[in-house]
């Protein structure tokens, strides 16, 4: 991970309307201050990026703000940065409840929770506030990114920018054009997230794109063997795990990216594929009913100490 090195250049497209000014090509606001949204936030102050940390309500952003100063602290734990590195990265992140602040940025990432029509609405919110040549990204990783441009005046410069968690710790990017988007604003989108030390693929706009497809198929794969009795959680884990050389198994995997969100995301791809392989186990329905959506929550397919911060406010 780079930790000192100068922020890529973000260029206005050339096709865009003119917005009567430049913008700063290092400014970073991202609506929604949970654990992707402050993820996302830690990574481009660690890069030298000024970043506008958004949420709707004081208490999700203070602990947004605070997962990002325990991000900071880690990595100087694991001389991976000094401390004096890490305060000057913590001073990058403003924490606010105004939208207002979108309007300088050169770059608009929306994390909100993985609802369409609440990333809609944000959006339409956004739109009468940002720049025109500013990029707008959205970090979905499983809904149409048409149809949340749709939203805004100008669809052409709304691409999908999909980090993962931990954003600190995963080298991917998956960036994702809408049915509008434009080459120039694909363009921009891959070298803000090569900007940020990230590696870039693309995908089409498809359910699920490439990895939340793969993924959701793999876990509800485990649930239901889980529900099954094929074996217990830790044996279908550990399988996963030696067997495929993965770093967690898929049950572990479910309680870290949320059992609501992985609930969303097969009833999204069930929905644009009608396909049964995608049908969501009916432990796992059970599961998010009985508000058990794993690390998040506390417990989930394993218990946990503490619940991540800001875990309910994230996609």
């Amino acid at each position: 991970m780079t930790t000192s090195a100068p922020a890529t250049t973000i260029a206005a497209s050339p096709s865009a309307p003119s917005g009567g000014g430049s913008l700063p090509a290092s400014r970073l606001f991202v609506a929604g201050a949970g654990i992707m949204g402050a993820g996302i936030a830690a990574q481009a102050a660690l890069v030298g990026w000024e970043v506008d940390l958004y949420d709707v309500q004081q208490s999700f952003l203070d602990r947004g703000l605070g997962a990002v100063r325990k991000d900071f602290e880690r990595l100087a734990r694991k001389g991976k940065l000094t401390a004096e590195q890490g305060a000057l990265a913590g001073k990058r992140v403003r924490g606010t409840l105004s939208l207002d602040a979108a309007g300088e940025a050169s770059v608009v990432m929306e994390a909100a929770p993985e609802r369409l029509e609440l990333k809609r609405e944000l959006f339409q919110k956004l739109d009468k506030v940002c720049r025109p040549e500013a990029l707008l990204g959205t970090n979905t990783s499983s809904l149409s990114v048409t149809a949340i441009a749709a939203t805004v005046k100008d669809p052409g410069r709304m691409v999908g920018i999909h980090f993962f968690n931990p954003v600190l710790a995963m080298e991917l990017v998956e960036v994702i054009p809408g049915f509008r988007t434009r080459e120039t604003e694909v363009a921009r989108a891959k070298a803000f997230a090569r900007a940020l030390g990230k590696t870039v693929t693309s995908s089409k706009d498809a359910p699920g794109f490439v990895t939340t497809r793969a993924m959701a198929v793999l876990a509800n794969e485990a649930i239901w063997m889980l529900h099954d009795g094929v074996a217990t959680r830790e044996d279908i884990d550990t399988a996963h795990k030696l067997g495929f050389h993965h770093p967690m198994g898929p049950l572990e995997l479910a309680d870290l990216v949320g059992l609501d969100t992985m609930l969303s995301v097969l009833e999204r791809l069930y929905t644009g594929f009608r396909d049964p392989k995608y049908r969501a186990c009916p432990l796992l329905v059970s599961m998010v009913e009985a508000g058990l959506f794993g690390r998040k929550s506390g417990e989930g397919f394993y218990r946990y100490d503490v619940p991540r911060p800001g875990g309910t406010s994230t996609s």
